[in-house]
């Protein structure tokens, strides 16, 4: 079954006009027909890794890849692809880390384009995107010179469905049950076909709710150590029991228009918007001392609205022996978030009043366009020269009030605008004087300009990075290909240490933090060496080696008694190692039965801010692993399979504690019957180990900055805590109809 692939050309481009080995796998796709809906929808193959031949690492997983595994969102996708990790609670799959590195270190796009998030470190939570709209995901190990520069971990493109997937249409029914019995609803349809020869479209539509009851306890002991570092006598202090509900419903849909010129042109539009609305509601009950007499109650609500919109159009027009792409966006992000706390003296919660309430807004548009230019699609020796802009405005607030209803921690500082503007141009060349080889190489020089507006005044930054790449692919067999490459990134500061206003309480009771508008970007120097050996025709194994050197890391530095700024002053190193398998047994007699398996080995250093220590980045796990199966039974049109996934332990290291995070292992299942040409009935089930989320606190005394890190030093440990967490099972029973 061969689907057509059309890469898109965005101002963040990953250019619909490929100049590179790739062109004509996607020139003979082009005048293929594409598949009807039933050959995706009712499929009883087993689905591998795509391998590319880009001359850039790059890891292809196509929707159908997952499908049988019914995950909700693109977080659930990515949990079972080498590298990634999340830090998220159990059940929960948001902000994306490659390579183990924090969220902010990922690239995120959306069909080649940027995706602006609420998230201060300009991350993207990839569980607001439905898997249903995705045609597949790309993970982009090392950036080409047409890319953006900003993955210093990796970047994760996902390109939606298009008018081209496929022919015909299919609707989803399905329902979400938690393991106490409630039950959330889910749907979808879509549609793909023709107005006329030249003329395609594309239109998609998902609704999903989504429930994750969770239960915490913590248990919190103090005086661990004395001064001198020597063990005491531990005082059991309190327990605390949480049940942390987070209930949401997702609206989404994206709908496309192609239209094909004679000659080779083309035209297309289309647009994606998600809305999602969520209740995130906490309770906690606190008992004091080991006789469990009750303290306090504490009721924390989270109403919180989150809309993304984004309109993209792109062009292709061929001219004599050159080839002109146009493209132009808009990407837009609306958050009203509404907290309130209350509290109270009752285990009933009978007598709640307001403690305190918090309001964040944040509204984010960015404009994109692109202007690029290619020669010699038909030579070994191609060139391509471009520029891509990007026009931003962020606007936010976080405000806190008392429980009368005045500011509480902070004021009218608070709220910021961060206006951005980037002039991209880029040239690349590419050398492939057979399929066997390809040499890519090419500068970007990305100038930013950047103006920050808070309560005392405009502040303006400006800064431009020369980024060089190289990349080699040589396929030595018809089976097996290497590939190198080196390239320099860059990471961009997080929107809260650039913005102009002080920070109370931070970072310790008696400090302040304020904003440095002038931070740099994190830059990064990376090389990948990979080899691929295809198995087969069905299947692949892969090995990837690869090393990041980041300079400029942004540290707090204390410039006056009891005040901070961020600034940048530190660096560090992130090396590993990625195995990645997926073929059938056949050579053992089993060619109905997938086997999948990818694990990677992390490791990193960098030097403490605090306390000046070498150690790893934070929260970076040395081992992430997945292992499954899939089973075809053709008999009876059906399949079954499981995955189990899990990663090692992992410690983050703050001014005023440490804490150790471990999670055990998660294990899930699927039974599907394919029904007829045009049905399947499938049933998952996640969570089956009842995952849980384990994390030591261990924090240190003291009320300023300087007190805690003498505490830090001394060994002295103020508080001991144990936090435990646990969802439950996870059910789904979806009916997938094509037609």
């Amino acid at each position: 079954m061969k689907k057509m692939t059309i890469l898109r050309l965005g101002a963040a481009a990953i250019p619909l006009i490929l100049a590179g080995p790739a062109m004509a796998a996607d020139a003979a796709a082009a005048e293929a027909e594409a598949p009807e809906a039933n050959q995706i929808i009712v499929n009883g193959e087993i689905i591998f890794r795509d391998r590319t031949t880009d001359p850039n690492p790059v890891l292809t997983y196509g929707l159908d890849y997952f499908q049988r595994f019914e995950p909700v969102s693109v977080g659930e996708m990515l949990k079972r692809v080498p590298g990634v990790t999340f830090t998220s609670d159990v059940l929960e799959y948001d902000g994306v880390q490659f390579r183990g590195l924090p969220p902010g270190f990922t690239q995120v796009l959306i069909n080649g384009r940027r995706a602006p998030g609420g998230e201060s470190d300009r991350s993207f939570f990839v569980d607001r995107l439905p898997a249903e709209l995705i045609e597949k995901i790309e993970l982009v190990r090392s950036p080409r010179a047409d890319q953006p520069s900003e993955g210093v971990a990796g970047t994760l493109n996902i390109i939606t469905k298009e008018s081209v997937s496929f022919e015909g249409g299919f609707a989803k029914a399905g329902a979400l049950i938690n393991s106490d019995g409630k039950v959330r609803p889910s749907g979808a349809v879509a549609y793909a076909g023709k107005l006329g020869e030249a003329t395609s479209l594309w239109a998609g539509l998902n609704y999903q709710e989504r429930r994750n009851p969770k239960k915490k306890v913590s248990l919190r002991y103090g005086d661990i150590f004395s001064g001198d570092g020597s063990p005491a006598d531990p005082d059991f202090e309190d327990t605390e029991l949480q049940a942390d509900t987070r209930d949401g419903r997702d609206v989404s849909g994206n709908a496309e228009i192609t239209h094909e010129f004679d000659g080779g042109g083309r035209l297309r539009i289309g647009g994606l918007y998600v809305d999602t609305n969520r209740d995130e509601d906490e309770t906690s009950l606190t008992y004091e001392g080991p006789d469990r007499d009750f303290d306090e109650a504490e009721v924390q609500h989270e109403d919180i609205h989150q809309k993304t919109y984004a309109i993209t159009s792109d062009a292709r027009v061929p001219f004599g022996g050159f080839e002109l792409g146009l493209a132009a966006g808009w990407n837009g992000y609306r958050e009203n978030t509404d907290i309130t706390i209350d509290k109270g003296s009752e285990e009933d919660l009978s007598d709640l009043a307001l403690d305190e309430t918090e309001t964040l807004r944040i509204r984010d548009n960015e404009y994109t366009g692109t202007a690029s230019l290619t020669w010699g699609d038909d030579t070994p020796f191609r060139i391509k020269g471009g520029v891509d802009l990007l026009s931003k405005k962020r606007r936010g607030e976080n405000l806190v009030f008392d429980d009368e209803g005045a500011l509480d921690d902070l004021d009218l500082s608070a709220n910021f605008q961060i206006k951005e503007k980037r002039y991209d141009p880029y040239l690349r060349f590419t050398y492939a004087p057979s399929q066997q080889l390809s040499i890519d190489t090419g500068v970007r020089y990305e100038i930013t300009r950047r103006t920050t507006t808070g309560a005392d005044g405009t502040q303006r930054y400006k800064t431009e990075s020369l980024n060089p790449s190289l990349h080699i692919r040589y396929a030595f067999t018809e089976s097996d290909q290497i590939h190198f490459s080196i390239a320099r990134t860059v990471r961009r500061p997080n929107y809260d240490l650039i913005s102009p206003y002080e920070q109370e309480e931070s970072p310790g009771d008696d400090d302040i933090t304020i904003g440095n508008p002038l931070l740099k970007n994190e830059r990064a120097w990376g090389i990948d060496l990979g080899y691929e050996r295809n198995l087969g025709g069905r299947g692949i194994v892969g090995v990837n080696a690869f090393y990041r050197k980041v300079k400029d890391l942004t540290e707090l530095v204390q410039f006056a008694p009891n005040q901070f700024t961020p600034q940048n002053i530190g660096d560090g190193k992130v090396w590993g190692i990625e195995v990645d398998f997926s073929a059938p047994l056949t050579v053992l007699g089993l060619p109905d039965t997938g086997l999948f398996a990818n694990y990677t080995y992390l490791d990193s250093s960098t030097r403490d801010p605090f306390t000046g220590e070498k150690r790893r980045f934070n929260n970076q796990p040395h081992h992430v692993y997945n292992l499954g199966f899939i089973q075809t039974v053709k008999p009876i049109d059906a399949s079954f399979g499981a995955t189990i996934s899990g990663r090692s332990k992992a410690r983050e290291s703050n001014f005023d504690e440490t804490v150790d995070l471990t999670y055990t292992p998660d294990l899930e299942l699927f039974v599907e019957k394919r029904i007829g040409k045009n049905f399947v009935l499938r049933g998952t089930v996640q969570n089956l180990l009842d995952r849980k989320k384990k994390e030591r606190f261990l924090k240190y005394d003291g009320d300023s900055y300087d007190e805690i890190l003498q505490a830090r030093a001394a060994g002295d440990i103020d508080e001991y805590e144990l936090e435990r967490e646990r969802s439950g099972q996870l059910f789904q029973i979806t009916l997938r109809a094509a037609f």
